[in-house]
């Protein structure tokens, strides 16, 4: 009797949250659609005719232009439920740019938007390459490759810290492209943190922290050529390289993981995931979006680590391999060359092809898999890309809304508008800006593209060395927002690499890189002041060590 009261309980419960959710995302809803009718004054949603062409929305490069992915970013953090969370952030984003005309809005949601999207063919090339590595991910833990590695790093991986600082390695090894770290070290290391029990949310951390930091401190990355090619009138790749000491968010990102797995320290919602996942709830809010195919993995064969060692590395050989292609390598061009030329997107999806051509070779000539075994894996692939496939569509949808209403033209004034002023605390400011862009539109390149320019003019042919510290700004403050945002496709393939619901990942993630952000703008300004990097990172290293022990004391009291 007991247990069905209790059950009739939880229900009531379950409804009741659901109830309110629907009230929040109701009522927010219609505070920002309130709000704009005011603000616009004319309203033309139930205007009779439709054949106006609109040329620019009323609020292109206004505040308003950063309303819908602030609308996405705060209903995911309140519903914890990002599908619908994005969806209204897209509805808000089409009336803006429709002028709140409720057919040309339905037709912009779809034909302006997730179709437009779905058409681009960079990210038709990240759909694929996504697809793959799910398809070979399937393939490693049917040929027990995946289950063998755990047996092995059970055997040398002796402790929770351990596992931890192995991710940690791992992931900044693999500093060629971020969406490639994050789904092969997910793969690769989701066994070891399982068997010693790290929960997923700080496993998606440990993967997001070592993917965007490490790829954009890397000069043979393609973050290097997107940024190389965004600093014009200069040699990109050498202001690339001479920014890396300035880039604080990167550096103290990485020193920030490395000191939390040290001290075994843990806060806000993190230390709670970390406290349930020592209990064995690896969870903790429920029911993982991936715990169908992870019913599949408890079923393997008994494999051996090579199974999964040669997919990889051949995984790695080819992405290379088809990411200098797309350069013009083997046209003559020299490999650095080609690599910033390269198309990442199609370099990744040739790669990751040719990879699983001779990852199903492999396995078929050892007689691991049969050819139809392997026939079988490519749907169960694709099933497990499902979740970070429909939040990556909706992310680009909403910053296709986002673009159109001129975001990146608003910011980009106000940035020019400052540049004059409080010089030395200029890279500080840009640092926060580009957080805040990164953060609402969910792309770092992005915000490169719009800051970087105006920096170059601005203090090219005054302060070349301020100029420096202020690419790097941009640069950091990018990775930053990019980092923190829940709308981020890093962000998103984090949590698919750790097969993490993706709003316990955001949820957990930001009050770290909240203090990795405040202890970078501080650093920020002392480098504004000080112009080089050797009196500013160590200032901030000790700044985040200082932090990090306080944490540690505060959290035990």
């Amino acid at each position: 009797m007991w247990s069905f009261n209790s059950k009739i309980n939880i229900h009531i419960k379950e409804e009741k949250m659901k109830v309110k959710h629907k009230i929040s995302c109701a009522f927010l809803m219609l505070t920002v659609v309130t709000a704009a009718f005011m603000s616009f004054g004319s309203v033309t949603a139930f205007a009779a005719e439709t054949e106006e062409i609109v040329t620019a929305p009323n609020a292109y490069a206004t505040p308003w232009a950063l309303v819908p992915p602030l609308v996405a970013i705060i209903l995911a953090l309140i519903t914890k439920e990002v599908y619908s969370s994005l969806f209204i952030g897209i509805l808000v984003g089409a009336l803006l740019n429709c002028n709140f005309n409720i057919e040309t809005s339905v037709v912009h949601i779809f034909k302006g938007g997730i179709i437009s999207v779905l058409s681009d063919p960079s990210n038709v090339g990240i759909l694929v390459f996504l697809v793959i590595l799910g398809t070979m991910v399937s393939l490693m833990n049917h040929a027990g490759g995946s289950a063998a590695f755990g047996r092995w790093a059970g055997t040398h991986i002796k402790t929770r810290v351990g596992a931890q600082l192995a991710t940690i390695v791992l992931g900044v090894l693999i500093f060629i492209d971020d969406y490639f770290n994050c789904l092969t070290v997910g793969s690769v290391m989701r066994p070891v943190t399982d068997k010693h029990k790290v929960s997923r949310a700080k496993l998606a951390y440990l993967i997001d922290a070592t993917a965007a930091p490490v790829c954009i401190i890397a000069p043979i990355s393609s973050w290097a050529a997107a940024v190389s090619g965004f600093v014009e009138g200069e040699d990109g790749l050498s202001v690339f390289v001479r920014a890396i000491p300035y880039n604080f968010y990167a550096i103290l990102t990485i020193v920030m993981m490395v000191g939390l797995v040290l001290l075994k320290c843990e806060y806000g919602p993190m230390a709670k995931h970390e406290k349930n996942a020592i209990n064995g709830d690896l969870f903790t809010t429920g029911k993982s979006p991936y715990d169908d195919i992870q019913e599949d993995e408890k079923n393997v064969p008994d494999g051996k680590v090579k199974d999964l060692l040669i997919p990889i590395i051949s995984l790695i050989v080819c992405c290379v391999i088809g990411m200098i292609y797309t350069g013009g390598f083997f046209e003559g061009t020299d490999f650095i060359t080609a690599f910033s030329n390269s198309d990442a997107s199609v370099g990744l999806s040739i790669g990751s092809f040719l990879g699983l051509v001779i990852t199903i070779i492999m396995y078929m000539f050892r007689r691991v898999l049969s050819f139809r075994k392997c026939m079988e894996c490519i749907p169960e692939g694709f099933k497990a890309m499902v979740p970070a496939i429909m939040i990556l569509t909706f992310a680009w949808t909403l910053k296709s809304m986002t673009d159109g209403l001129g975001a990146d033209v608003y910011v980009a004034s106000l940035v020019e508008a400052s540049a004059n002023s409080l010089v030395n605390f200029l890279p500080a400011i840009i640092f926060l800006v580009g957080c805040f862009l990164a953060f609402a539109t969910g792309t770092s390149w992005g915000t490169f593209g719009i800051l970087i320019p105006i920096v170059v003019e601005a203090f090219s042919k005054t302060n070349p060395e301020l100029m420096i510290i202020a690419i790097s700004a941009c640069m950091a403050g990018a990775v930053c927002g990019d980092h923190c945002s829940p709308i981020s496709d890093t962000t998103i393939m984090a949590s698919a690499g750790a097969q993490c619901d993706h709003v316990n990942h955001v949820s957990t993630q930001l009050p770290y890189a909240i203090v990795a952000a405040a202890v970078s703008f501080v650093t920020y300004i002392v480098a504004g002041f000080a112009q080089t990097a050797f009196v500013a990172l160590p200032v901030g290293i000790v700044i985040m060590l200082a932090v990090l022990i306080g944490i540690k004391k505060l959290s035990h009291n």
